[in-house]
């Protein structure tokens, strides 16, 4: 079975390659009425383009995105969101001795094994981060439609080559200071000692990784359908779309395999009429049910594969050993740039599991 689909209610349908004509998503189930326009997810794209700094790839694609269908003078009319984006600017001379070279720590052997050669190598094709163009714009709709039921999702960077925030932030701290600078970093000082890093690994031929962590606020509890469709499953199912990641943890994660079980709980008690937890160690979900907590989520992104140095690999035309030097434009750390990545990820799983409660999509007012 071949699909490239996923999501029971908000269905999210992928599109196009890495150097083909474009990417595009297909977004089914979201309601009509929704205020929505190109600038709405445009916004989200932008966060997502590489910046000037000397760090990010200087692949300058514009990302402009086209509404080709489901809205109608400015609404979602409730037919399926066809959203779609230009490759530009493309180089894909840098590419053609990996067809047969695979690079280390890339899709590229894997995929000439399963598609017998067949499938598009430039840039790295399906299995390249150009993809999350689509996740993005999908998520960009998601994301809007949370908002009008008082959800929201927000990301930020708490590490990267091995430099941590120094403590955690509020959620306004949050959706306030995140993007105030490259780095999605809340802490200035942090930001700037995570890019020393990564610009010191980059002066060496070399890349780095880290984490995000993402929050999403206004869930009410009991979202989530165990066992198989369980809210964390099908948050860290998506998180694992995006091809940098190879870590997902909730709350107190790792940790909580050092904490004893009273350290770990989070304690009950009524406030305003309401149960809360005093503490967030389950990170807002519970036996995959949401427990009207704020939903904490980390994913560790790993270095980017494309290195400036000589690396050992093998020539699958002559089944020889052989070595290859990486040329191209590439991300030092695509952290920063992962953020509203992740952002989009979560507000699509969200999405998917709240439109059947009734919670979205009410109607609006002709």
């Amino acid at each position: 079975m071949v699909s490239n689909s996923i999501g029971r209610n908000y269905v999210v349908t992928l599109f196009g390659e890495s150097h083909g004509k474009g990417i595009g998503v297909v977004v089914d189930g979201c309601p009509p009425g929704l205020p929505l326009s190109e600038e709405d997810i445009q916004t989200e794209l932008n966060r997502r383009r590489p910046t000037s700094a000397a760090y990010s790839t200087s692949r300058r694609e514009e990302d402009k995105v086209n509404i080709l269908s489901g809205v109608f003078q400015g609404r979602t009319t409730g037919a399926p969101l066809c959203l779609f984006v230009w490759n530009k600017e493309y180089r894909s001379e840098a590419y053609e001795e990996f067809r047969w070279k695979p690079r280390p720590g890339h899709a590229d052997y894997p995929a000439f094994v399963k598609y017998r050669g067949f499938h598009d190598h430039r840039g790295g094709g399906i299995f390249s981060s150009r993809m999350t163009v689509g996740m993005v714009a999908a998520g960009a709709v998601a994301k809007r439609l949370l908002g009008e039921a008082g959800i929201g999702v927000y990301a930020h960077t708490v590490e990267i080559a091995g430099v941590k925030i120094r403590s955690q932030p509020t959620v306004e701290e949050i959706r306030e200071k995140a993007y105030s600078n490259p780095l999605r970093c809340v802490e200035s000082q942090t930001a700037e000692e995570m890019e020393k890093k990564i610009l010191q690994a980059k002066s060496e031929g070399d890349t780095v990784g880290g984490v995000v962590e993402c929050i999403a606020t206004g869930v009410p509890p009991g979202v989530g359908d165990p066992i198989f469709y369980s809210l964390d499953a099908d948050i860290a199912k998506y998180l694992f779309f995006i091809p940098a990641v190879k870590g997902v943890e909730f709350g107190a994660g790792f940790q909580a395999a050092r904490l004893r079980g009273s350290e770990n709980n989070d304690p009950y008690r009524v406030v305003g009429g309401k149960v809360v937890a005093l503490t967030n160690n389950a990170g807002g979900i519970l036996g995959g049910l949401s427990n009207g907590m704020p939903i904490a989520v980390r994913a560790a992104f790993k270095p980017p594969s494309s290195i400036f140095k000589r690396q050992k690999t093998v020539d699958l035309r002559t089944m020889e050993d052989a070595e290859l030097e990486v040329k191209g434009r590439y991300d030092s750390c695509v952290v920063p740039r992962a953020v509203p990545i992740v952002e989009a990820l979560v507000a699509c799983v969200l999405a998917d599991h709240l439109l059947p409660l009734g919670i979205l999509g009410k109607p609006a007012e002709s």
